[in-house]
């Protein structure tokens, strides 16, 4: 049976294989933030073409006063604009309700913080985990596609949805440095990418070779 230990393991691997990624490192928060949206159902590719087209725009109040049909056409190129318009007013008004200030949620537990971003409109379990990771700061594993796929195929069970594998990976993060929980997801989806380029071929004993 594979231990936490295993699985600690497999990450750390991972991040030293592949090197520190510095995802969503931008010194505007809310750029970061709304490309999160923005990655949804699309590729980084289109994400990033779609954030360029609002620059010099990304301050709460720049976006809160853009018309929602000058918003959908700059963020065209990320696909379901329309929707995404929604999705990026909804987030950035609760932000705006909520005093505009990133510290004021240092009073919430993870718990709660989670459940309250999803509550927001366009905001599932993956963006709510990335947003707590990148933004608010807070220790969690973010269990999408690509670490199912990764540690189904590596034997650690067979998980089928995004809440059975946070179940059993979540709290690994704790008393974690808060920089390597962010580099635990950025390698899983560096090496998911190349799994899928490699089409299914690329060695993945390395990973469990401790084992």
């Amino acid at each position: 049976m594979k231990t936490d230990f295993d699985k600690i393991q497999v990450l750390n691997k991972l991040v030293a294989h592949y090197g520190i990624q510095n995802w969503w490192e931008d010194n505007n928060r809310i750029k970061d933030w709304v490309s999160m949206i923005l990655i949804q159902q699309t590729t980084e590719k289109n994400a990033k073409r779609a954030i360029a087209n609002l620059s010099g725009f990304l301050t709460v109040n720049q976006l809160l006063e853009m018309e929602i049909e000058a918003l959908q056409d700059r963020i065209r190129p990320a696909g379901f604009y329309r929707q995404k318009s929604i999705y990026i007013k909804e987030l950035i008004h609760w932000y705006d309700q909520h005093g505009q200030n990133l510290e004021k949620f240092s009073e919430f537990s993870t718990p709660e913080l989670r459940k309250k971003l999803l509550s927001i409109k366009g905001v599932g379990p993956e963006t709510a985990d990335a947003m707590l990771l990148y933004i608010f700061e807070r220790n969690v594993f973010i269990a999408n596609t690509y670490a199912i796929r990764l540690f189904n195929r590596l034997g650690f069970g067979d998980y089928k949805t995004y809440a059975a594998l946070r179940k059993d990976f979540n709290h690994l993060t704790e008393g974690v440095p808060h920089e390597l929980c962010k580099e635990w997801h950025a390698a899983i989806d560096v090496h998911g990418k190349a799994f899928t380029s490699s089409k299914g071929t690329l060695d993945e004993a390395w990973l469990i070779s401790h084992l």
